[in-house]
């Protein structure tokens, strides 16, 4: 079964809003574990307008599944990850200004940086995951840094999925087949929701864990978050 990671951004860009400790970040993280959640992601960015760096630190004596942290490894971001040593370290080249992420790596343009990177977290025993589009050349190249995992780019399956062009999971699948055959693992995420989850984890083969936040916190205004989780979970059944 695929795991599923919860991004808890936008708890805290709630918290933020109003200042002070509510909804307390802490505790919604300790409750989506108890609730069934696999594991917890955040994605720390340089203006800490949702995830604050100090977050990232204390959440590591919080979580007791599977701990990922995002983000763009400028330097203050790899000595925050050498400092918490999370289980797994994805790694996004999201622009400083980004209102999200938009785009996987160029792993042809940034294959030297990439290698020297992922080889640094690993050593300090970190499992590394690169973010990727669905690109089998730049998924191969991937390989070659010594990565782990990549985390397929999901947002133009999403797109056409509601339009009903459900042929783009095809491109997904191959990006996983062209992964497994570079012996690495596969991740995804971004605008995954439980419209189109199921579909995309019947189609696309062995995905070892999804990362889903946005959606997932909307949705819990609706159905409460304990309710949401259980949902999800049943989505990730083959």
């Amino acid at each position: 079964m695929t795991k599923l990671s919860v991004n808890i951004n936008k708890i805290a860009t709630l918290r933020n809003a109003r200042g002070g400790n509510i909804p307390d970040l802490l505790k919604a993280a300790a409750d989506i574990q108890s609730y069934g959640g696999q594991g917890i992601t955040i994605h720390p960015r340089p203006d800490e307008r949702h995830i604050r760096y100090q977050d990232a630190r204390d959440l590591k004596k919080v979580v007791s599944t599977e701990f990922n942290i995002e983000g763009n490894p400028i330097p203050e971001f790899v000595d925050l990850v050498l400092d918490i040593k999370p289980d797994q370290v994805t790694l996004v080249p999201d622009a400083v200004d980004a209102i999200t992420s938009n785009a996987g790596w160029d792993t042809s343009e940034h294959a030297s940086f990439l290698t020297e990177v992922v080889g640094e977290f690993k050593r300090n025993g970190i499992r590394t995951s690169i973010f990727m589009d669905p690109v089998p050349l730049l998924i191969e190249n991937a390989a070659k840094t010594g990565t782990d995992r990549i985390e397929l780019y999901t947002e133009s399956y999403a797109v056409e999925y509601a339009k009903g062009n459900k042929g783009e999971a095809q491109k997904y699948a191959d990006a996983a087949r062209t992964a497994a055959e570079s012996g690495l693992g596969v991740n995804a995420g971004h605008d995954l929701n439980l419209d189109n989850l199921n579909f995309f984890v019947s189609q696309v083969p062995d995905v070892l864990e999804v990362s889903i936040g946005h959606a997932l916190i909307s949705e819990a205004l609706y159905f409460g978050l304990e309710n949401v989780i259980g949902m999800y979970l049943q989505k990730l059944v083959r």
